[in-house]
């Protein structure tokens, strides 16, 4: 099995944007563990957090389109540019329509991992069809919340793995929403996920050093 997940989204939050952004990269890059760190940044941070040794960075959005009269767009040749090695897309807070997703597919080169955010099983197997690199669930309900995915509705995780391998044996799962801690990683690679997607757990969090330390320590 490869390498774990841990995906920080960075979203908006004061804590995780410009030079807090670049902070909390570091703690990232400097966290001890064999699982494989991923911070999704604003695409106004890209270029700074990809200048951080050792950490691999996505964009929260792409859109599919070229270089050209698109203002206002986020075109993925200028993210690539600016050090993004992936892409999380429609996102719970930035959804977006299938078409989207296979259209942006087809313009990324090969070997750009996106991941495909799903709020619920119906949602992942349409996104499966489609073959991105990974799915992610995350039901909208528990987004920031104090309760993991993993202990609220695990069989959404479940459910999700094998309706996602059933369509396409390569597409790898992660899961997200409410994700804190040690146990809910490991939880969630108990339940068939290859890793996780979380946000406030971290950009919130008062010693994110500590934080990012025990996500991975049972891994």
């Amino acid at each position: 099995m490869a390498a774990p997940l841990v995906v920080v989204n960075f979203k908006t939050y004061t804590t995780a944007l410009g030079h807090a952004a670049e902070s909390l990269a570091a703690h990232m890059a400097a966290t001890e563990t064999s699982a494989r760190m991923v911070a999704v940044a604003s695409a106004f941070d890209l270029g700074a957090v990809a200048s951080v040794d050792g950490l691999e960075v996505w964009s929260q959005h792409l859109d599919p389109v070229g270089q050209g009269s698109h203002t206002g767009w986020l075109e993925p040749q200028t993210a690539i540019e600016r050090g993004a090695v992936g892409t999380i897309i429609n996102h719970a807070e930035h959804k977006v329509s299938i078409d989207h997703v296979r259209d942006l597919m087809a313009m990324l080169p090969e070997g750009f991992p996106i991941c495909a955010c799903a709020a619920n099983v119906d949602e992942a197997r349409a996104l499966a069809a489609l073959g991105p690199t990974f799915i992610a669930v995350e039901p909208p309900e528990l987004i920031g919340g104090d309760i993991s995915v993993t202990t609220a509705d695990p069989s959404i995780v479940t459910d999700t793995v094998a309706v996602v391998k059933e369509v396409n044996p390569d597409v790898r799962i992660l899961c997200g929403a409410g994700v804190k801690n040690g146990a809910d990683v490991a939880k969630a690679i108990e339940l068939g996920a290859e890793g996780v997607l979380l946000a406030s757990g971290v950009t919130k969090a008062n010693d994110p050093a500590a934080v990012l330390a025990d996500l991975v320590r049972l891994l």
